[in-house]
């Protein structure tokens, strides 16, 4: 069995380069799906009403969103949450018995996974053109900059990786560095 690790900073593309190398092919593992998922869940809710003393029962991320970009203490205890559950779900993941698995993960060397791993691909893409989509999806530039100075520098984190996939260009090259890349597996 191979354990393929996706990462990067915030908005280069994880998602894209995940979904491109599992081609529905390959069991693929989402961080970002897992939090998501955590938010719709009861037990979890409740738990950040009580966590954070929020008044409203509504739009219960949103209201996380505004506390954290305030408080940089607020957001290592969101983390401190939200990451054992997020660990939990994985290596419950990572039990499957199947030639590749592929896990999408933004914070696999900032929380230190690497060991689940035989291989680490880092997604890279230059700041501005990561503001650039998240900004298009998100819409808030203040959220992307505590996210993106949460994370280890790009340089930082493609020193503890394998490989690095260039995605500062149109979908057509990083599909074809994709497939060059998943050769070696096929």
């Amino acid at each position: 069995m191979n354990v393929i690790g996706i990462t990067g900073s915030i908005a280069s593309g994880k998602s894209t380069v995940a979904k491109l190398m599992a081609r529905k092919k390959y069991p693929l593992f989402s961080a970002d799906k897992i939090v998501i998922n955590l938010y719709k869940n009861k037990k979890f809710i409740n738990l950040m009403i009580k966590k954070f003393k929020l008044n409203d029962k509504k739009n219960i991320k949103n209201q996380i969103k505004l506390i954290v970009k305030k408080s940089k203490k607020k957001l290592i205890i969101l983390e401190s949450i939200i990451h054992p559950l997020v660990r939990k779900e994985m290596k419950n993941f990572l039990k499957a018995k199947v030639k590749i698995l592929i896990l999408e993960i933004p914070l696999l060397i900032e929380n230190k996974l690497d060991k689940y791993f035989d291989k680490i691909i880092f997604v890279d893409a230059k700041k501005k053109l990561r503001l650039k989509r998240y900004l298009k999806q998100n819409k808030d530039k203040k959220t992307f900059e505590v996210l993106n100075k949460r994370q280890l520098s790009p340089a930082a984190k493609k020193k503890k990786c394998d490989l690095v996939i260039d995605n500062n260009y149109s979908l057509e090259v990083l599909k074809k560095n994709i497939k060059n890349f998943m050769v070696q597996y096929d």
